[in-house]
């Protein structure tokens, strides 16, 4: 019975981290999607502003990526451990 009822909850925890892992991937490519669609806007707006948009922009876009980065990587050891 035991074996059973451990057996549900590995297949739970597999399906949990799969859907994590996946929702974390979306959030971060819609945030850079947004980042990239304003930074655009601000550069047609003052283009002789788009050295500083453009740096800004890659800096908040590696920020999100290293967030999205972790939440993949908890829910890879909430997987396995």
């Amino acid at each position: 019975m035991l074996a059973m009822i451990l057996a549900a909850v590995n297949a739970l925890l597999g399906l949990g981290a799969s859907v994590g892992a996946g929702i974390a991937a979306i959030a971060a490519g819609i945030g850079i999607g947004k980042i990239g669609g304003a930074a655009m806007e601000a550069i047609a707006r003052q283009p002789e502003a788009a050295g500083d948009i453009r740096s800004s922009m890659i800096v908040i876009a590696a920020l999100i990526e290293g967030v999205a980065l972790f939440a993949v990587i908890v829910c890879i050891l909430a997987l396995f451990v």
